[in-house]
């Protein structure tokens, strides 16, 4: 009994060290995952730069060919061939080195959004390159801040929604650009405008007005309120009475010039008269 002592704790520290490197295995397993989760994730994001910076290439190649496209001919090369080297003038010019491999799936596969569409699948055999985008479908890890050279990128569900138009811009369709790009009048944009249907699509129908609940009264919520009459104009104030003017004092009654001047006659005969009669009393003195 006492030589088996020594045996029974040997086999259980032996059970406390196996039990013991069973989790340190475990541990061990769980760093390695979550290293090699952390390492595929910086390889995706990554992998995003690299499609968003040939995204950028792609852009300017279609600018670049748009700005030597000679007056009277299409701006949009017919594939992306054209872009490596330019069959519509002489010599080489080359808009784009080559076709780049795709970061996310691999291979040198684009989606390619046409001004005409073809009959093959996803409108390929078209006309006309607006736009390049990936082919992947996997959901991409960068949502917002994008450089000034992208917009419409924010929020987006699939890779494929990357589109890399010819503005230099990332997708800009729908807003003024360039001649002969998608935004201006007769040139479709790659994700319609709000409100509008999509193209072969036929447009949306009116919405219908509700049922009111009193006929011949027209819908509370869609009548017009009348014009509101204008307030009445304020009558003029009325100017305080004169004051009346005291009555004039009546005139002295004046003497006509026909009585004055007869006057004056009957004063002259008068002296006329006197003059006379003195007179004769002087010649009568004198003959006494």
């Amino acid at each position: 009994m006492v030589a088996a002592q020594p045996s029974f704790r040997a086999g259980r520290a032996g059970g406390f060290t196996y039990v013991g490197l069973i989790v340190l295995v475990a541990i061990i397993g769980l760093v390695g995952a979550a290293t090699l989760k952390a390492d595929a994730l910086l390889r995706r994001a990554a992998a995003e730069e690299e499609l968003l910076e040939i995204g950028a290439a792609f852009s300017a190649a279609l600018t670049s060919y748009a700005e030597a496209t000679p007056r009277g001919q299409p701006p949009q090369p017919p594939s992306l061939e054209e872009l490596l080297k330019d069959p519509r003038v002489p010599g080489v010019r080359r808009h784009l080195r080559k076709i780049f491999v795709d970061p996310i799936t691999g291979k040198a596969e684009w989606g390619i959004v046409w001004l005409n569409k073809g009959t093959g699948i996803n409108g390929s055999g078209g006309s006309g390159v607006l736009a390049v985008y990936s082919l992947s479908q996997a959901k991409p890890l960068k949502q917002a801040n994008f450089d000034a050279r992208f917009q419409n990128l924010e929020n987006r569900e699939h890779l494929a929604d990357w589109k890399f138009a010819a503005t230099g811009q990332g997708v800009a369709q729908g807003q003024p650009g360039q001649p002969g790009q998608p935004g201006q009048p007769g040139q479709p944009g790659l994700f319609g405008q709000p409100g509008q249907p999509a193209p072969g699509q036929p447009p949306a129908p009116a919405p219908s007005e509700p049922p009111t609940l009193f006929p011949g009264r027209g819908n509370p919520g869609t009548m017009k309120p009348s014009p509101a009459e204008p307030p009445p104009a304020p009558e003029p104030a009325q100017a305080p009475p004169e004051k009346a003017e005291p009555p004039e004092a009546p005139e002295p009654p004046q003497q006509s010039e026909d009585s004055g001047s007869g006057d004056d006659e009957k004063d002259a005969r008068d002296a006329r008269d006197e003059q006379e009669r003195k007179d004769k009393e002087a010649r009568d003195a004198n003959r006494r």
